[in-house]
């Protein structure tokens, strides 16, 4: 029962809610956790999690940078109508 290792949005919150319900000290948790998700193994979904706290531990650090979003400011009331006009 093992998947290609690609992690879909369904399966991520899946993984999420698992984990919410089954913690550390839960007996064959990342079994449980890989029944919740569904079309994954223990292994897989343990693997996830690791590569998950490496990342946060790398937020962590500072190792990874803001993302550069663009300050501009909202078109006008005026612009949004003429462009549904198709007019600019």
């Amino acid at each position: 029962m093992s998947s290609s290792g690609s992690w879909s949005a369904k399966d991520n919150k899946a993984f999420e809610r698992a984990l919410a319900v089954y913690d550390k000290d839960t007996p064959d948790r990342w079994y449980n956790v890989a029944k919740a998700v569904g079309g994954k193994t223990p292994e897989e979904v343990k693997r996830h999690y690791e590569v998950l706290v490496e990342d946060v531990h790398h937020i962590e650090l500072g190792r990874v940078p803001f993302p550069n979003y663009k300050n501009t400011p909202p078109p006008s009331t005026d612009q949004k109508r003429l462009r549904n006009l198709n007019l600019q």
